[in-house]
């Protein structure tokens, strides 16, 4: 990294590389949880381009990128109707739990999927792994990343999680805090999200501060 300066708030305000041991990861952008999905996040649209100006940015420069999604079982605990949260969403092998159509992910991305066995919630990218069962954790090591660009749904959820648990593990963690929207059950829950990711650590960036 170089250049960096920082906002009162965490935000980056001066130009900063990506660097071979960066990575990004989009999390989420699944049908199910855009425009016209059984768990839309509001808003979820609109960062579509953008988390697509961020994967061809990091792909330009051969760093790796990341996808996760839900990959629930038909049965998971996670269903309101077996006891969960959340309506039924991102069955595994549906139109729902397929990556949104305008989301421009490219052959070379890594596919994490996360909440796969019956009683996970799989909030977390943490939680889950490529399609040869590697954790996610143990890739991250095997690639030598050392620092994650965290976008995409919902701030206040599977974000939220992802991003602490990164820090847990002695990651570098920045928000892309344009590409995200969060859920909002209560209003508010997305602010709250990231105040709270920032002060476990993380740094607020956006696309314009990359170069």
């Amino acid at each position: 990294m170089s250049g960096r300066g920082h906002n009162p708030d965490g935000g980056i305000t001066e130009a900063m590389d990506v660097n071979r041991n960066s990575a990004l990861l989009v999390v989420d952008v699944q049908n199910d949880f855009c425009d016209g999905g059984v768990l839309a996040v509001t808003g979820s649209m609109t960062i579509i381009p953008r988390l697509n100006a961020y994967i061809d940015l990091f792909s330009a420069r051969g760093m790796p990128v990341f996808a996760s999604r839900d990959w629930h079982p038909v049965d998971s605990a996670h269903f309101t109707r077996h006891g969960g949260k959340w309506p039924d969403h991102c069955i595994r092998d549906t139109a729902g739990a397929r990556f949104h159509p305008q989301l421009r992910l490219l052959h070379s991305t890594v596919i994490i999927s996360k909440g796969t066995r019956r009683e996970e919630d799989g909030y977390s990218v943490f939680d889950g792994a490529d399609a040869r069962g590697n954790p996610f954790e143990k890739l991250l090591e095997r690639m030598r990343i050392r620092e994650l660009y965290v976008a995409g749904l919902a701030t206040d959820y599977c974000v939220k999680a992802t991003v602490l648990d990164a820090i847990g593990y002695g990651f570098a963690a920045r928000v892309c805090a344009d590409a995200i929207k969060g859920v909002n059950v209560h209003q508010g829950d997305d602010e709250q999200a990231l105040e709270a990711m920032l002060s476990a650590g993380a740094e607020k960036m956006t696309l314009n501060v990359l170069h």
